[in-house]
């Protein structure tokens, strides 16, 4: 008679309460629990429906009527999501009819906000309304001359430079769908860069990043993102220049 394998309990199984991360998730055998493994599965589904997910056009122009602020529904050079994930380097440049469209609201401003897809779009139309309803009001108190909200389909994280460029502002924050974790499909990460310009690399750049419910609240990603962009343009520079003294502000 074959003898059964017994379920193993985990002695880290404790961890748990400080990530979602799969730690200490029990074995059978040389195996992981059935459970355990079809949940995994679904988390790797859910990762790729967001990686193929696709930005909210229409709801997200609707509700970002609330700022008074134009937006701009803009598109990279890339024209669908296989050559957006074979060639990167298309998904930083705009196309040419966004080009025109960012050129006709040309005017010197402080703060360009960009909110791209990303590699989740889903973080996106989750999170990134959430985010400025706190972040705007904060920008808008402190006397900094917002640029059109510009929406941004098949975009990278470069992309904000020419964007920011073409507005003629002085600093972009762009707001993009982070890669999926087999834990969080749903995560939002902030960039900012000082005098944006075509061309320029990530060090240039300073994120903040996980923003989503289960992860950085909206209260302290805004509270950080503020402080950073304050500090920005007292010291007129982002990147690894600009170093984050500040630790998470606010409270849930």
């Amino acid at each position: 008679m074959k003898r059964s394998i017994p379920y193993q309990i985990e002695p880290l199984k404790a961890l748990q309460e400080f990530t979602s991360a799969r730690i200490a998730i029990g074995r059978v055998g040389t195996s992981i629990p059935v459970k355990q493994l079809l949940e995994f599965k679904l988390a790797h589904a859910h990762a790729r429906d967001a990686v193929y997910s696709e930005l909210d056009i229409n709801n997200l122009t609707t509700v970002l009527k609330v700022f008074n602020l134009p937006v701009l529904q803009l598109q990279s050079k890339v024209s669908y999501r296989r050559q957006y994930l074979q060639r990167p380097d298309m998904g930083r440049r705009l196309n040419d009819a966004s080009v025109i469209s960012v050129n006709d609201h040309c005017t010197e401003t402080a703060v360009a906000i960009i909110i791209a897809d990303g590699l989740s779009a889903t973080a996106v139309n989750e999170n990134a309304f959430g985010l400025l309803q706190i972040l705007i009001p904060q920008l808008i108190a402190a006397d900094f001359k917002l640029a059109p909200i510009s929406l941004v389909e098949q975009g990278r994280v470069a992309i904000g430079d020419d964007i920011g460029y073409g507005l003629k502002a002085k600093l972009s924050l762009v707001l993009i769908g982070e890669r999926p974790g087999l834990s969080s499909p749903d995560s939002l990460g902030a960039y900012l860069t000082y005098n944006p310009k075509p061309n320029l690399t990530d060090e240039m750049r300073n994120c903040v990043s996980n923003i989503r419910p289960d992860g950085l609240s909206y209260l302290k990603a805004a509270n950080k993102i503020f402080y950073l962009i304050s500090e920005a343009f007292k010291r007129k520079l982002s990147g690894v220049d600009l170093k984050d003294n500040a630790g998470l502000l606010g409270d849930d």
